[in-house]
C-alpha cells in the first residue's frame, strides 16, 4: 500500500486541523495504521495508531484528549483530527502502515511499520 499524507499547514495555538492519508492499493484494511512526527532536530515519535477495523486506538500521552485518529477503509482514507494545538505540536506529520501484528493491534513501535507517506507539515504558532 503506498500513502499520501495531506492538511498541514499554519495553525495559531488552540486551533485545529484535520490531517488525511489517502492509499493507493487494494489491501488498506488488511494494516494497521499510525501516525508519527519528527520535529526539527528529534527523533521521530509515535503519534497515534487505529486498528485494522477500527476498533482501537492508541495515544501518545501528549496528544491524548487533544487528538483522535479515525479511518474510513471504503474510502482507503485515514485521519488524525488536532485540536487545541500546542506550539509543540509543531512537527512533519507521517502516516504508516503496520503489516504485522494482530486485528486488533495498535502497535506505537516505529519499526513495527513501513510503507511511509511523504509527510505534511504542521506549524503551530505561539
Amino acid at each position: 500500500v503506498q500513502l499520501q499524507a495531506s492538511g498541514g499547514g499554519l495553525v495559531q495555538a488552540g486551533g485545529s486541523l484535520r490531517l488525511s492519508c489517502t492509499a493507493s492499493g487494494p489491501t488498506f484494511s488488511s494494516y494497521g495504521l499510525g501516525w508519527f512526527r519528527q520535529a526539527p532536530g528529534k527523533e521521530r515519535e509515535f503519534v497515534a495508531a487505529i486498528s485494522r477495523g477500527a476498533d482501537y486506538t492508541s495515544y501518545a500521552n501528549s496528544v491524548k484528549g487533544r487528538f483522535t485518529i479515525s479511518r474510513d477503509n471504503a474510502k482507503k482514507t485515514l485521519y488524525l483530527q488536532m485540536n487545541s494545538l500546542k506550539f509543540e505540536d509543531t512537527a512533519v506529520y507521517y502516516c504508516a502502515a503496520n503489516p504485522g501484528g494482530s486485528y486488533f493491534s495498535t502497535s506505537s513501535v516505529i519499526n513495527d511499520y513501513d510503507n511511509w507517506g511523504q509527510g505534511t507539515q504542521v506549524t503551530v504558532s505561539s
